[in-house]
């Protein structure tokens, strides 16, 4: 399958994934307050819905994390730049966005990344920045 229709599916894909995460987030955070509203029968039933409250929570800021993932993906695809590594700017092999939709950055540069805790992409990121920032004063 040619890149552009990968590219196409994965499009197709990320926008399902993206609703159905909205709509989880929303059964979520109405779940959330339901529970609250409720008041406990005794300590053990405190225990549970405090449990419940926490795990719900936490479930919540996973899928709003995937989705602002989803969404960042999104735009790049609107912008023309999905696909394309943020540090290196060759192109993501379709591989690792068939395993990782939303990945912005090739293999190569993401374990450099978490190897090196971030470091080299901000080296890049002001390498890029000054380079565009050169004036010439001859």
């Amino acid at each position: 399958m040619p890149r552009k229709d990968a590219l196409q599916e994965l499009r197709s894909i990320l926008v399902r994934r993206r609703d159905a995460l909205r709509s989880a987030l929303a059964g979520d955070l109405s779940l959330l307050k339901e529970l609250r509203s409720e008041s406990p029968g005794d300590v053990i039933d405190a225990a549970l819905d405090t449990a419940q409250d926490e795990i719900s929570s936490q479930l919540a800021e996973v899928e709003s994390r995937e989705l602002a993932h989803i969404e960042n993906a999104l735009e790049r695809m609107r912008s023309g730049h999905y696909g394309l590594c943020e540090v290196c700017t060759r192109k993501i092999p379709l591989a690792r966005l068939d395993a990782l939709p939303y990945a912005t950055m090739c293999i190569d540069c993401q374990r450099d990344l978490e190897r090196t805790g971030g470091s080299r992409q901000a080296e890049a990121a002001e390498e890029s920045y000054s380079s565009d920032m050169e004036i010439d004063v001859s």
